[in-house]
């Protein structure tokens, strides 16, 4: 659905398509809209467009020397759910197009077409903005913000936040996707009461983020290692850890404790290739494999053999 920024878009397409171009002719609407027919004819014309939150204004300019003499006609339009203009050959017109401004020969004639598929958009002879439509969002922002916060007393800020800026008294130009956006940034609950929302604006100092700003607790992102401890917990050049077995291992494994003088020059990693090998606790050493006899198996003296005892016949 167009909203704010689509129809800001349009006008500027509007202006930039129809600079150089010369209309003529009358203005055409097809027979199925249901909206007012425009009494405008003149044999020169230019075409400029104004946008103000979810209204556009087309004003039809008649060149000086026109035929017949008049003044301009402004109209404003409404775009509902699906209206655009496009520019297209007069031979092609395309479906919808329900309201038709044509160019004006020599060259080839083009049509200036207002198309709605839904018929929802309107246009409104005389050129006024629809009363009780705010300051535009976009081009209007420090009147907008006056508007809003001067009248944050009335009934329609008891509302949710999500509710309250589709009121077009104070959040003209903003629609269902622009509301769902904007609570979705700023991460604000969409049935939070809009005045709570909106009344601490009027306390905001310059610099400050404002109560807009994304709310969270601590942040989420993990402190580097240098901003994890202080300058005063920084020791420079620390002494690398000792990996030498402590008194209590020494103990159990039934090593002599070794003296200052009986340790290897060095660090505690360094290997002493003629101290003897300690076996880990726990550890089996393993044998050799044979030659691929079994070895038998060992039989407790007090435990009866279990072979079957045989004659000396057998």
């Amino acid at each position: 659905m167009p909203e704010g920024p689509e129809l800001h878009l349009a006008s500027h397409f509007v202006n930039e398509a129809c600079r150089e171009l010369v209309f003529g002719g009358c203005v055409e609407k097809s027979p199925v809209s249901r909206n007012p027919e425009v009494p405008f004819e003149s044999s020169a014309y230019h075409i400029a467009a104004l946008a103000r939150g979810k209204e556009l204004r087309l004003t039809l300019s008649p060149l000086p020397g026109a035929q017949p003499p008049r003044g301009p006609l402004a109209l404003v339009f409404r775009f509902g759910m699906t209206g655009s203009f496009q520019l297209v050959p007069s031979d092609a017109l395309p479906p919808h197009a329900h309201l038709r401004f044509y160019t004006a020969p020599p060259g080839p004639r083009l049509a200036l077409c207002f198309v709605d598929i839904r018929r929802f958009g309107h246009w409104d002879l005389g050129g006024k903005w629809q009363p009780g439509r705010g300051p535009c969002v976009l081009l209007e922002y420090e009147q907008f913000r006056e508007n809003v916060l001067r009248n944050l007393a009335d009934k329609a800020f008891d509302r949710p936040i999500c509710e309250a800026l589709l009121d077009q008294r104070f959040f003209n130009g903003i629609g269902n996707y622009l509301r769902a956006e904007i609570l979705y940034r700023l991460r604000i609950p969409p049935f939070e009461k809009a005045r709570t929302v909106l009344e601490a604006l009027q306390q905001r100092r310059p610099g400050d983020p404002g109560p807009l700003a994304p709310k969270g607790g601590k942040s989420r992102k993990k402190k580097s290692k240098g901003a994890q401890r202080g300058p005063e917990d920084q020791v420079e050049n620390p002494p690398p850890p000792n990996k030498a077995p402590s008194r209590t291992r020494r103990a159990r494994r039934g090593l002599p404790e070794q003296t200052a003088a009986q340790q290897p020059e060095g660090t505690s990693l360094q290997w002493d290739p003629e101290a003897p090998r300690v076996p880990e606790k726990g550890k089996r050493r393993r044998q050799p494999a044979t030659s691929g006899r079994r070895r038998p198996q060992k039989i407790k003296a007090d435990t009866p053999s279990l072979e079957p005892e045989e004659t000396s016949a057998s």
